[in-house]
Parts: structure tokens; sequence; C-alpha cells
């Protein structure tokens, strides 16, 4: 059988885009014969993949799995090209896949997940089921990020319809057993909707970093100035306005959606005074479909 060297795989791959292990699969099947090689892959379908990698993927998914104690959540978002793919079975039950792949095994980021063995289909990395599948369906794809939580609150969820807008939400508790309550839950979703609806930066005002806080100011002590305001009021007006900054950016400090009345703050702080517990906001995460469009990493290199 002849060689399959490491520079013949890579001519391969550079020439056809597909992954390193089918072009050296399909080197060893040609014996050695690029050109034959590149037939084989054509014929499964693999070398048309890279032709699709720089088209841009702004559909997809947000998939949302959570373990059945609460404790540990993942939110992942898988983008393609077109929403009729998205909504494809095949579609959905990939990013599901991948969402419990996450939740399992905690890989260290996007990159080590593409690289790792596909759970649902063992002998394959993920990124050689994603290539198959941008050859199958004919519009790139790619996995640009996820984020898995741990917690010792209660992890609940929000997915918005169409799957395009999702959120994962930490609410804390000082007695184990209030999580367990309904009325716990509803408090949990009704968060979680408060930030897919509002879409605050922080969680709390102390979050908020200085460079955060200091271009704000700077960009309200501009706009004060050139409204006319004398020199001597600026500062004043400048903190008023980051009042109502707090209120756009600070989870706890937005107006409740339900009842704008009250703030999140004392939203929870009369749940907790039904529930007869101190509930808190531990933290959250908010994605939405094409937020990392501009970083995109291309599904095949």
């Amino acid at each position: 059988m002849a060689e399959i060297s490491a520079q013949l795989v890579k001519q391969l791959r550079d020439k056809t885009g597909a992954g390193m292990m089918e072009c050296k699969k399909a080197l060893v099947e040609a014996q050695g014969d690029l050109a034959e090689a590149e037939v084989v892959l054509r014929k499964r379908g693999l070398a048309s993949a890279a032709k699709k990698a720089t088209r841009s993927t702004k559909q997809g998914l947000i998939g949302v799995t959570i373990a059945a104690d609460g404790k540990t959540a993942v939110l992942i978002e898988v983008n393609c090209e077109s929403d009729f793919v998205a909504r494809t079975a095949e579609f959905v039950q990939f990013v599901a896949n991948l969402g419990q792949q996450v939740l399992t095994t905690a890989p260290a980021d996007a990159a080590a997940l593409r690289a790792a063995d596909y759970a649902a289909e063992p002998g394959l990395t993920v990124d050689a089921v994603l290539r198959a599948k941008i050859a199958k369906v004919g519009e790139n794809m790619n996995i640009p990020r996820f984020a898995r939580c741990v917690t010792t609150g209660t992890l609940g969820s929000y997915i918005h319809p169409g799957a395009q807008l999702a959120v994962l939400v930490d609410l804390t508790s000082t007695k184990p057993e209030t999580s367990a309550t309904a009325a716990f839950q509803e408090v949990l979703h009704d968060v979680a909707m408060q930030v897919a609806a509002a879409d605050p930066r922080f969680t709390r005002r102390e979050e908020v970093t200085e460079e955060f806080l200091a271009r704000e100011r700077d960009i309200q002590r501009a706009r004060a100035l050139a409204e006319g305001k004398p020199e001597k009021i600026v500062d004043k007006v400048v903190e008023g306005r980051m009042a109502k900054f707090y209120e756009e950016v600070c989870l706890l400090d937005q107006p409740f959606i339900k009842d704008n009345t009250l703030t999140i703050t004392q939203f929870l702080a009369a749940k907790s005074k039904e529930l007869g517990d101190t509930l808190g906001v531990g933290g959250f995460v908010r994605f939405k479909v094409g937020e990392t469009l501009a970083a995109e990493e291309p599904a095949a290199e």
C-alpha cells in the first residue's frame, strides 16, 4: 500500500476543504492517488463543503439543555444560512445532541467541541459531522459559541418562539425546598423572560465595570453640554441620567415587564415574602442568533 504522508493529506485537504481524517481515509482507499482521492471525497459529498464555508450564517437555533437537578445547563448556538434548514428535524436534533454533549463532557470552547468525538455518532468528530451536513444540505453551518453554567441555585430558561433567542437564569433561595414549588418556578420563568425582553447587560450595579461607566458618563456629559446645560449643573444632570442608565443595563434595576410599577428587585422582594424565603439572581446568560456574526469562524478552513 502506498505511504500516506502528512503532506499528501494536507494537499488533499487544501484542495477539497474536507477534514483531515476524511482526507486520509480517501487517500488510503485511493492507494495514494491524489486525483482519485478527490473523486472519493466528491462521491461522499465532502469535497464541496469548502465552497460553502465563506457564506454568511445569519440563521440558526439556540439550544437549551438543563440537567435534571437544575444545577447545570447549556446554551449553544448553531448557525446556518436559511430559516428553512434551521427548522428541519435533522438540524434541530443536531443542536439538541450538541447541547447534551456539552452538558456531559464540558469542552473548553467551541473549537474543542468541534475537535471532540461526536457522542451521537461514535467514530466521527463533531467537525466531520458538521462538514458532512454542510455538503448534504448545501448550506454553510457554524458552531460559534456555547455557555455551560453550573450553580448552587436553580437554573431555568426562557426560549422565544422560533428558538433564535434563549436565556438561562440562576435563581437562588435560602431554603432547598423552595425551589421545588410551582411559585418558585414561575418566578424563575418570569425573570428569564425579563432578560429575554429587556436585554440587560449586568445583573446588578456592582458588576458594571469602571470602563463601561466612564464611557457612559462621557457620553452623557457631552450630550448635556451640547444641549446647552450650564457647566455648573452638568455633573448633576449626568448623575441623574446615570440612574436611568442603570435601569436600562442592570437586571435588578429594570422595571418588571409584567408590572412596570415594580423593579425586579422589588418583584423578588415581594415574592420572597410570599414564599417565606429570600430569592436572588445569581446571574444570567442571553444568546440571540447572529450576535457573533462579525467574528464568525468559518465552518471549513
